[in-house]
């Protein structure tokens, strides 16, 4: 009798928007329980880094008080997966996110309007906070 080793599930690798990181400091959401509750599922949040770098430079270049809000996203960040990715430096940070969650098919955390659109135009799963209080994901995952 064979019988095959059961296989771990890899965790969903969700792709995380600069402005996700800012969130539990703008609406005192714990993002990582929420997503925990939102997906019921083994997760692994990532940061590609293009987003690090955008929030890094954004901690330096900001006003105070956003300054410090990017400084404590910063600290966020170690909770996540970064992702080393080399790009063209003519392409944007969202067309970066659009290409890396399109070629993995993971879903992407943000609320900037613009890239929630792109990507479901592309059938890539968005979460995004509604009504200031809780995670919501449009699109199959």
């Amino acid at each position: 009798m064979n019988v095959e080793p059961k296989r771990e599930k890899k965790p969903l690798r969700i792709l995380l928007d600069s402005n996700a990181l800012l969130v539990p400091f703008q609406l005192k959401i714990d993002i990582f329980e929420e997503l925990k509750a939102l997906l019921k599922m083994n997760f692994e949040a990532v940061l590609l880094s293009p987003v690090h770098a955008e929030l890094e430079e954004l901690a330096k270049t900001s006003s105070p008080k956003t300054r410090r809000d990017f400084t404590l996203a910063l600290e966020l960040a170690k909770k996540c997966r970064l992702v080393k990715i080399h790009s063209e430096e003519t392409e944007s940070t969202d067309d970066i996110i659009i290409k890396i969650a399109s070629k993995w098919k993971a879903p992407v955390f943000t609320n900037d309007k613009h890239l929630k659109k792109r990507l479901r135009d592309i059938n890539v799963p968005v979460i995004y906070v509604r009504q200031k209080s809780k995670l919501e994901i449009d699109g199959r995952i």
